[in-house]
């Protein structure tokens, strides 16, 4: 992959919950430092950071309704305010270092609102919210999007591992607790990756068995240093 400009490349990490991403996002992160490639690391949303930050939290603990009574189009952009009030931060990172990490980006918010939707009226969503955060928003769009695939099953019980979150008490939080709905992300997902080829999918289960995190992490690792042009990990240097 060859960079449009001199700016440090933003890799996205995306899947439903439960699928590793913020564990992944802190591996690379880590790894980069371990190679001498400086880097920061940014996970959305940013619950005790921004304003709408604060109101994801809201709304994901049932504050403001039930998933189906609320507009997906109206709860894109607390997503998107929330990455418009970090904007500012995010290309000061990008300025300053050789790569940024994000745990969920903009795709998320594409995959979880339209998710709600189906046929030209998701079609229809996801242009808006894509004009929201990209157009008006001018937020940068991520050079590598890393989906980690996780079957829905597997991720309710991955689910149940996690470790308290700030912005509820719940053990699944709205969007957590519905199946369907993730099914309906998840397909919406591997759509994504399968029309873009700036998307790598990474299995988080493989015949039938869950993959480590060191076995996932060592797969990204290979892929970031064949996709992307950092003179450390030129391969004559390898």
């Amino acid at each position: 992959m060859t960079l449009a400009n001199s700016s440090a490349p933003l890799i996205a990490f995306e899947g439903i919950d439960g699928s590793g991403k913020g564990t992944q996002a802190a591996r690379l992160h880590k790894t980069f430092s371990e190679h001498g490639i400086r880097s920061e690391l940014f996970s959305f949303p940013r619950y005790q950071s921004t304003f709408f930050g604060g109101r994801i939290g809201e709304f994901l603990d049932g504050k403001f309704g039930d998933l189906d009574e609320l507009d997906p189009f109206l709860i894109s952009l607390l997503y998107a305010g929330d990455r418009f009030e970090s904007r500012e931060r995010l290309l000061q990172a990008r300025a300053e270092n050789e790569a940024v990490v994000l745990d969920r980006y903009v795709p998320s918010n594409l995959a979880h609102q339209s998710a709600k939707k189906s046929g030209d009226t998701r079609s229809r969503l996801q242009e808006w919210i894509q004009q929201v955060e990209y157009g008006i928003f001018t937020l940068p769009q991520p050079d590598l999007v890393v989906l980690l695939d996780v079957p829905v099953e597997i991720s309710q019980e991955l689910i149940q591992r996690k470790q308290k979150r700030s912005y509820t008490d719940l053990t699944t939080d709205l969007q957590e607790s519905n199946m369907s709905y993730l099914e309906q992300v998840r397909a919406i997902y591997l759509e994504f990756a399968e029309c873009s080829d700036d998307w790598v999918v990474v299995p988080i289960v493989q015949h039938g068995q869950l993959r480590s995190i060191e076995e996932i992490g060592t797969e990204i690792w290979d892929l970031i240093r064949c996709r992307l042009p950092f003179p450390q990990l030129h391969p004559a240097t390898r």
